[in-house]
């Protein structure tokens, strides 16, 4: 759900498809059908230029291949979230692997992919993978806490096209208790070098029965001070760590949709929430190049092959069974 969109030229994926022209959005990850001539590959492309398109659930399309998928290259992170969706217990490739990986996904008919993690700031290696992915035809975001933002910026300004940060409070006392103490001052430093230095940047936080109510508009305004692209509310998902807090932190769908309604029409800044079943089906490499798939309504991630070669990714198998 999104409203108001500033002026802003950013970068997106464009692909024929059999039913039109189909457009990525990498700061989003929100999946478009255009009445537009345009070339299949990356395109530059206002926000207003969105207004008119319909958004489009990936699942819709019936693709052989997903639209855009998470690759979390490391489970290393700097801080330890009790709602992380990763699992820790998987080991990392090698940095060989990392790049055997990034040239197969720039190979791939895959149109967005979103690096993630672990924090994938920690990795040295990460605006080569970014190239890599660039030079395919990829719309590239990175998803991170935001801590070693302000240092990496102007590294990532020339490559990626958008930057997700999570946030999981409106301010220091909230988003540390959950995070760690210092870390809110350094995610709104790397914010504001990342805005500072032109990136498309976005805030994510994920909903929480215990601090959504009292934090969605401070968020919000938040976002807006900033001067960010919007924020992204995410619902809980009982997928890795996080599942230990699945029976008494979860919201319904219902319950989120409802607690965001009005922020839709009033915000200064878009304003977008992912549901559970709007999560379910999609696609994340985990550090162990393993490809897995959300089950239908997200509850849980089913790991479904080593990733070696483009049709690993593919979103049936060869017997046709999903």
């Amino acid at each position: 759900m999104t409203e108001r969109r500033t002026a802003t030229t950013r970068t997106f994926t464009a692909r024929t498809h059999d039913t039109g022209l189909i457009i990525h959005d990498p700061l989003t990850g929100l999946t478009y059908r255009a009445d537009a001539e345009l070339g299949s590959g990356r395109v530059r492309l206002s926000d207003a230029d969105l207004d008119s398109w319909p958004e489009i659930h990936p699942a819709a399309l019936h693709a052989d291949m997903p639209i855009s998928l998470c690759w979390s290259p490391l489970v290393r992170c700097n801080l330890a979230c009790p709602h992380c969706l990763d699992d820790k217990s998987v080991s990392e490739l090698a940095r060989p692997d990392r790049y055997r990986i990034a040239r197969l996904l720039a190979e791939s008919a895959v149109m967005g992919v979103d690096i993630s993690g672990g924090e994938p700031l920690l990795l040295r290696e990460l605006p080569e993978l970014i190239d890599v992915l660039v030079a395919g035809g990829c719309a590239v975001s990175v998803t991170t806490n935001g801590t070693h933002l302000a240092r990496r910026a102007e590294s990532l300004a020339s490559r990626v096209d958008a930057v997700r940060v999570s946030l999981d409070g409106p301010d220091a006392e909230r988003h540390d208790h959950w995070r760690g103490k210092g870390s809110f001052a350094r995610a709104l430093a790397g914010i504001r070098a990342a805005v500072a230095h032109g990136i498309p940047t976005q805030i994510q936080t994920v909903l929480l029965r215990s601090t959504a109510r009292a934090g969605v508009r401070a968020m919000v305004d938040l976002a807006a001070a900033l001067g960010v692209h919007g924020v992204t509310f995410l619902q809980m998902l009982p997928i890795g760590e996080g599942a230990a807090l699945a029976d008494t932190e979860q919201l319904t769908d219902d319950e989120a949709t409802d607690l965001l309604a009005d922020l839709t029409t009033i915000s200064a800044v878009p304003v977008r929430l992912r549901t559970r079943e709007a999560a379910g089906g999609f696609t994340v490499i985990r550090a162990d190049g393993q490809v897995w798939r959300n089950q239908p309504g997200s509850q849980a991630i089913t790991s479904r092959r080593p990733l070696l070669e483009i049709n690993d990714l593919a979103l049936t198998t060869r017997d046709g069974s999903a």
